[in-house]
């Protein structure tokens, strides 16, 4: 008999609801998150044969238990958080929302969804993932303290900074400014530390580069081939991308990108519009790849761009275009890769 455990995690405890082909309940509990987690509910599952396990964002909060039962030999697939939570408030009798109906929502939504994608044992993709993350989420903080300081000195002096803040010119404008006031005095200094914070953040960013360039020469990528992929773009496209193998399509990979066009109909009128759907972090690279594309004259890209518009679509419709064909040279190189 097929058992299918769904594990809702948490902070503090994670409660499984195991689950046989027919969604009748075999077995339900609840665990401590702690050193024995893993132990406990392989304990607990001994008896069940054939089982999987399904785990609600194995990559968020059940993350480190979705790798322990991988390396334990376990099959798991990870649930979407959307999908689970469609299951409970659509499910007969199981609409109330608590860990153990959460935990059998996210069983259910693996039983009827067999093309959930599996957890894989962590390796240097799963690496590429963080160093990326990592430096968008450096750029974001640097973004916020140059909007702190911009904020500052345009109440020190009129205008402000009137450029994109760089540290030294930064530097040069603070030096100038005059406090004759307590208030004046208190910004002038949060501004000066603000300016500290930024010059920081430079240093962080400059090693992050360094690290990502470093892993993804180690990676062998045949992304760098692609004009506008440079190290933080490709690192993005594969950790993001994971294991492209689980897409049987480029078009199924654009989907999930958010590169495919959403076809819009309403009166016999049908039309397409930019998808919202799918990786936006994905889609954002490719988007930086097709823009550098269109800047220069002398790319495949740009061509592509230029017949488009040349044959009427706006350029908006050209840069959508340009990006679901980049969407597919990427998954063509990402294929080569995995076969490596």
């Amino acid at each position: 008999m097929a058992v299918i455990i769904g594990i809702d995690p948490h902070k503090l405890l994670h409660a499984a609801y195991a689950i046989d082909e027919h969604e009748q309940e075999v077995g339900h509990l609840e665990v401590r998150a702690d050193a024995r987690q893993c132990d406990r509910l392989l304990e607990w599952a001994g008896e069940f044969t054939g089982r999987s396990w399904a785990i609600e964002s194995a990559s968020g909060l059940g993350a480190l238990l979705a790798q322990q039962l991988v390396n334990a030999g376990e099959h798991v697939v990870d649930v979407p958080a959307t999908l689970s939570s469609r299951v409970r408030l659509l499910g007969t009798g199981w609409s109330n929302k608590n860990d153990t109906n959460d935990a059998r929502a996210v069983a259910v939504a693996a039983l009827r969804a067999p093309t959930l994608a599996g957890v894989r044992v962590e390796d240097h993709t799963t690496v590429l993932r963080l160093l990326a993350k990592s430096h968008l989420d450096l750029g974001r903080s640097r973004s916020q303290a140059c909007s702190r300081l911009h904020a500052l000195v345009r109440e020190l002096i009129p205008g402000g900074i009137r450029k994109e803040v760089v540290v030294s010119q930064a530097e040069t404008v603070l030096a100038g400014i005059e406090a004759t006031t307590s208030v004046q005095a208190q910004r002038l200094e949060l501004a000066w530390e603000t300016l500290d914070d930024i010059r920081r953040f430079d240093t962080k960013q400059k090693r992050s580069k360094q690290r990502i360039s470093d892993a993804v020469t180690a990676a062998d990528t045949t992304l760098l081939d692609i004009y506008g992929v440079g190290p933080i773009i490709a690192a993005t496209l594969i950790g993001y991308s994971g294991d492209v193998r689980r897409f049987p399509t480029a078009g199924h990979y654009a989907a999930y990108n958010g590169t495919a066009p959403i076809e819009v109909s309403s009166a016999g009128r049908t039309v397409h519009r930019l998808s919202r759907r799918g990786s936006r972090a994905l889609n954002h690279v490719i988007h930086m790849a097709a823009v550098t594309q269109i800047r220069h004259a002398d790319t495949e890209g740009r061509r592509y761009y230029d017949t488009k518009v040349a044959a009427g679509k706006t350029k908006r419709e050209a840069l959508r275009a340009l990006k679901r064909k980049l969407s597919d040279r990427v998954y063509r190189a990402l294929l080569v890769d995995s076969k490596q």
